[in-house]
Order: C-alpha cells, then sequence, then structure tokens
C-alpha cells in the first residue's frame, strides 16, 4: 500500500512498508509541517494575485499559522488557498495603497480588508469559505488594555452595563434616552439634566452686584418667534419635542449689550445665550423693584 496525504496540512502518512530507510526523514519533515502550522510565520508580497500553496509533504507558505500580506497594491486583490483546507490563519494587512484585500477559498467566499484597513484578523477555512472569527465577547475575568485609539470602524458599543471612565470623553454630540441630535457639540436628554455649578465665595473675587439692574431688563425683550427652516433643516427636522418651528426666547445680540458675561459665540459665528445666568439679573431687578414698593407703601401710610 503507497503513502498517502492528511487533507489539510499535507502530511505523508505512511503506509506499512513503505519508505524503507527513510522512516526518520519523512517524519522530521511532518513535525517541522506541524511546527509551521502551530507556529509558523511568513510574510508574503501580493503585488500581484497570490494563491497560498499546499504541496503534499513538504513545507508550504500557506501550512504556516501567521501570515503577513505585504507589497505596495495598486488594485484590490485576493488572497487564494485551495478548496477543502480546514485550517486557522492570523494575517495582517501590511500592504502599502488604497486597495481591498479578500483572503478567500478558490471557490468560495473569504474576508475582506476595507482600502484603509491595514489590521489583524483571526480567520479560519471551513473548506468551504474564509470566515473571520469577529470575536464580540471579552471573558468577564479578563481586564483588556488598549495600546492605541480603538477604532470603532463605524460600527456601535451596546449593552446594558455601565462604562465607568475617569479620563476625558469626546464626542461629536450625545444623545440620552435619545438617538444623539448628529449636530455637533448638541446634548439631547428625554428626562432632566441634574447639575452644580461651582458657586462657591472661596472661589471669587472682586465681587460686586449687578448696576442698574432693571434697567438693563427693559432693555430685553421676552419674544416668540419662529425658527428657519435653515436652521431646523440643521437639527434634523422638526420633531414636536427637541426641534419645534414656533419657540420663546431672547435674542443674544440684546442680551450681549447689557449682560456681555451671559453671551457666548461658536465657533460657527452663531451667538448664543448661557439662560442660567439671566437669573442674576432677575433677583438684582426684583430687588429694586422691592425697594421701590416698600417705599411707595411707607410713602402711602
Amino acid at each position: 500500500m503507497a503513502n498517502s496525504t492528511s487533507a489539510n496540512l499535507k502530511l505523508t502518512v505512511q503506509a506499512t512498508g513503505e519508505n524503507s530507510g527513510t522512516w526518520g526523514q519523512f517524519t522530521n519533515t511532518n513535525l517541522l509541517i506541524l511546527e509551521q502550522a502551530i507556529g509558523g510565520y511568513d510574510a508574503i508580497g501580493i503585488t500581484a494575485a497570490a494563491t497560498l500553496t499546499f504541496s503534499n509533504g513538504t513545507l508550504s507558505n500557506g501550512k504556516n499559522q501567521v501570515i503577513k500580506l505585504t507589497g505596495n497594491i495598486t488594485g484590490n486583490k485576493n488572497v487564494v488557498i485551495p478548496d477543502s483546507i480546514e485550517k486557522t490563519f492570523i494575517v495582517e494587512n501590511a500592504t502599502i495603497g488604497a486597495h481591498t484585500v479578500t483572503f478567500k477559498t478558490t471557490s468560495g467566499t473569504g474576508v475582506t480588508w476595507a482600502a484603509t484597513d491595514k489590521g489583524i484578523k483571526m480567520i479560519y477555512s471551513d473548506g468551504t469559505n474564509v470566515v473571520d472569527t469577529a470575536f464580540t465577547e471579552v471573558s468577564s475575568d479578563v481586564s483588556p488594555q488598549l495600546g492605541g485609539d480603538l477604532d470603532l470602524n463605524s460600527k456601535d458599543i451596546t449593552g446594558t452595563g455601565n462604562i465607568n471612565i475617569t479620563g476625558n470623553v469626546q464626542a461629536d454630540s450625545i444623545g440620552v434616552g435619545t438617538s444623539p441630535p448628529g449636530t455637533t457639540g448638541q446634548i439631547r436628554a428625554t428626562d432632566d439634566i441634574t447639575a452644580f455649578y461651582s458657586s462657591d465665595i472661596a472661589l471669587k473675587e472682586d465681587i460686586k452686584n449687578i448696576s442698574d439692574p432693571l434697567e438693563s431688563l427693559k432693555k430685553l425683550n421676552g419674544v416668540l418667534f419662529n425658527w428657519k427652516d435653515s436652521w431646523i433643516n440643521k437639527q434634523g427636522g422638526e420633531d414636536g419635542y427637541f426641534v419645534r418651528k414656533k419657540d420663546v426666547g431672547v435674542i443674544a445680540q440684546e442680551v450681549e449689550k447689557v449682560l456681555p458675561e451671559a453671551v457666548a459665540q461658536r465657533k460657527d459665528g452663531i451667538k448664543a445665550v448661557k439662560y442660567d445666568r439671566l437669573t442674576c439679573l432677575l433677583i438684582e431687578a426684583v430687588k429694586v423693584l422691592s425697594d421701590k414698593v416698600e417705599k411707595l407703601t411707607k410713602e402711602n401710610k
């Protein structure tokens, strides 16, 4: 009976009576192939489409566990392994050039690196197609640490637990209990936003009351108005909750003339009012009115 070959790693399976005097050589080669499959590494240039080899009974580049794809590619490339091979690979796309790379079987489907994805994937061939392991869960007793930025690759982080961060968080927009508004710098919440402002006297100096608060208040107008369609559209359209065509408020330019500390100008040149700061003006105006009422009350006795 003649020797045969294993299906995946193409080891020489020796038959009784075969390889007289060379049995040790065949065994050593098989061990080297196993070593290649378990811990072998190879850098393979793919400036043109590449087919990895699985030669019978010899070391072959497709039998390596870790494969680094290299080369300056000028178009989308396929890296092909033979049909029927069942094997796991760790593959790094280290090519240069903004083009896709697909690792696949001859007749089946494969795993594709996007044009700008120069990452590492753990993939496997089931004998028909090449599949991305796409590990999505980390065991609860593992505390992974990032060695660089976490790129979500246009995907979401979802779950029912908490995210606890002691550093800084930066986001274009945030939605709490609702979808994010999509407008840079905006926060929307469907329930209360609770916070305290630092106001301890220990933090302040050069303290003085607002002068002529009543006269300043007279220069402000509480107005009903309609937002322009251009602004409504920028917010994602009217929703009757966060964004309404008819609204109420003050005019930032009027506030700026009497209480500039309550007005800020955004990067796009639009002026915004810190409405909570207007409370200070109202407090002082009420005090002036109260004094007037007390004076008139005394005069009329």
